[in-house]
């Protein structure tokens, strides 16, 4: 949801248990449940016009815009288009509005027909059919935001910034993400092929993946050196609060004095996550995210009460496949105290997209909101930048090398 509001819950204010919100949701290539920031609200008077007879045709409709042209289009195309007995008018209504909302020319405002919508809750459950890649739009192109550890496209050698020009036959360019989604699910054992270009590469190479069930991971933990702790999270999913918890507990229990945290390749999830992981380091209170909703309406998500982590050195290591609630925890820890960020500039997905269920069973996923970092920072349209840049090279990824944890190690060891 993203996320999303953005991941997969949070209410606007309270984030009770009523509605949930999920981070910028950045979607899977089998999709991750969450992702990134989604709110899941029904509206109260969905007006949708009926096909049947064309009813409700004024409900809604704006005073000052002449809607005839609409109309006339319409009524033009069941008059003379040449095979009239084959239209479906609820085709053409469900064409008319992806249109509308195409227009905004925003790719995580999206309208979902009854079918799609049905797979998009499908989705969002947490494991799935398909290859195991987030993707999203990047420079209006297809990219991969992050392979998922032991998925058929991490094994592959599938890389966060990666380009998808095409899946199987068909060009990428004038897809959705939703599309291009749908056509890299499938079922498990059939193989789809993804021409990949990578950056400072001339040609582009194909990559034949066997479809699998996926399962996202949530958490690695691990003593890397003397009193130093290491937790890799994967992503913020409903289960990474009582992991991260299990894993700070373990971790202390084996001597942890000093922590690096790992959020490279983790595309997102929950907002409430991003808000509950982030109060660990600390004080209550403390303002976490923005949300900036236009026209001089914003909301502060602050810390709860926790600061169980806030005494302990920490470094946070991000890359290009970071994204929505790893970029709002590492955003409020950098802004707040100043923790060093090393890696890679992140993905910069701070949008907050809100689902609404509407009549006969479609859906509408809008953004309705931008996340900014404590210090008013946009995260869609600056990514969070790390305070040591370091970047993994192919040699270093063929041969398992990483200096990114490697200087995470040297610079906490003098925290």
């Amino acid at each position: 949801m993203e996320e999303t509001k953005i991941s997969k819950s949070q209410n606007l204010n309270s984030r009770t248990n009523m509605q949930r919100v999920y981070i910028p949701f950045i979607f899977i290539a089998v999709i991750l449940g969450f992702l990134g920031g989604i709110e899941y609200q029904k509206t109260k008077n969905p007006n949708l016009i009926s096909v049947e007879g064309l009813i409700n045709q004024d409900l809604g409709k704006a005073t000052d815009l002449d809607f005839s042209l609409f109309w006339d289009t319409w009524n033009r195309i069941n008059e003379k288009y040449v095979d009239r007995d084959k239209i479906s008018e609820k085709d053409l209504l469900y064409g008319a509005i992806s249109g509308m909302v195409s227009a905004l020319k925003d790719p995580y405002t999206v309208f979902f027909p009854p079918d799609q919508a049905k797979r998009f809750q499908e989705e969002i459950q947490g494991e799935f059919g398909g290859v195991g890649i987030e993707i999203g739009l990047r420079d209006q192109t297809l990219t991969v935001i992050a392979p998922i550890d032991g998925t058929p496209a991490a094994k592959a050698g599938l890389l966060a910034g990666d380009k998808i020009l095409k899946i199987d036959d068909l060009q990428t360019n004038d897809l959705t993400i939703e599309k291009a989604v749908s056509l890299i699910r499938g079922k498990k054992g059939t193989k789809v092929t993804l021409t990949i270009l990578r950056n400072g590469n001339d040609k582009p190479q194909d990559y034949t993946l066997i479809r699998d069930t996926i399962k996202v991971p949530v958490i690695t933990k691990k003593i890397i050196e003397e009193n130093i702790g290491y937790i890799q999270l994967h992503t913020f999913n409903q289960k990474a609060g009582s992991e991260f918890k299990n894993a700070v507990n373990n971790l202390q229990n084996k001597g942890m004095k000093k922590l690096i945290l790992d959020l490279r390749n983790n595309p997102g999830g929950l907002l409430d996550l991003a808000i509950e992981l982030s109060s660990y380091f600390l004080e209550p209170n403390k303002t976490v995210v923005i949300e900036d909703f236009g026209n001089n309406k914003k909301n502060e998500l602050r810390s709860e009460t926790n600061g169980l982590l806030k005494d302990i050195p920490l470094v946070i290591l991000i890359n290009k496949g970071s994204a929505s609630a790893s970029e709002i925890l590492a955003g409020a820890l950098h802004d707040q105290k100043g923790t060093i960020l090393i890696g890679e500039k992140s993905f910069g997905k701070g949008s907050v997209q809100q689902v609404d269920d509407l009549k006969g069973g479609a859906s509408l996923k809008v953004t309705v909101a931008k996340w900014l970092t404590p210090k008013g920072r946009s995260i869609s349209e600056q990514g969070i930048e790390p305070d040591i840049k370091i970047e993994l090279s192919d040699e270093d990824q063929t041969e398992k090398k990483d200096p990114q944890l490697d200087k995470a190690i040297e610079i906490i060891k003098n925290l």
